[in-house]
């Protein structure tokens, strides 16, 4: 489904990406882990067309995307939550929601009820403004927005910083079942490794701009994933 295929990526003479490679498929969730200032937004930054590549390309189904703008990789099903969850702070939970409509076609316009059901505290709040949310009902906001565009692959950066656990626990069944319905690919950043453990289906860890181990959820259940995030 998405094919990341050894790109690197500057900022100015600084090399945050050095020949980084990854797979995400439908029905699956990959994660992509590290300790802060590793490389991981600057990969999803190059997944979605934010940071353009110094080498190697992105593929959607086959198609190479890796000079598509940011608003053509949203036509072509992919969806971003950034890290920070960058609501709009003055506009409402319903027109947050309906800004996800922008690389639809008119039929398909509104916020499928879906949204709802895996938020709820979204319908009750729709004539809130954003910023008025807390930091958790903010990123229910940001998935909820996302999942409004109709993707094919979500893209998550660091959902859970700063949120609460019961917010935690939200968002980690919403993963689940956007996973087991089958028909998105989930690419996941995470430094909790709990969270990111109990979702994996296959990872890469990031250090220094490189990929250094990779895998799929066995080996997730040892301990040297974790012991390289700890270093």
């Amino acid at each position: 489904m998405l094919s990341v295929d050894d790109i690197s990526l500057y900022y100015g003479a600084a090399q945050a990406l050095r020949g980084v490679s990854l797979e995400a498929r439908l029905g699956e969730v990959t994660c992509v882990l590290g300790r802060n200032g590793v490389g991981k937004s600057s990969l999803m930054r190059a997944i979605v067309g934010h940071r353009p590549i110094a080498g190697g390309k992105v593929e959607l189904d086959g198609r190479d995307i890796s000079r598509l703008r940011p608003y053509d990789r949203a036509r072509q099903g992919i969806a971003y939550v950034p890290q920070g969850r960058e609501v709009f702070p003055l506009l409402t939970v319903r027109e947050n929601l309906e800004t996800g409509y922008a690389p639809l076609k008119r039929k398909d316009r509104h916020v499928p009820p879906e949204v709802f059901d895996i938020f709820p505290v979204l319908k009750s709040m729709l004539h809130r403004r954003g910023g008025d949310l807390s930091g958790g009902q903010q990123q229910q906001l940001a998935i909820g927005r996302a999942l409004t565009t109709r993707p094919r692959l979500l893209v998550l950066d660091e959902p859970t910083e700063g949120i609460q656990p019961s917010i935690i626990k939200d968002i980690g069944r919403a993963i689940s079942y956007l996973r087991h319905r089958g028909d998105m690919a989930i690419v996941l950043v995470e430094q909790y490794f709990e969270f990111a453990r109990e979702l994996a289906d296959r990872f890469i860890l990031l250090e220094r701009g490189e990929v250094v181990m990779s895998g799929g959820r066995k080996e997730l259940e040892g301990d040297d994933v974790r012991d390289r995030m700890a270093i």
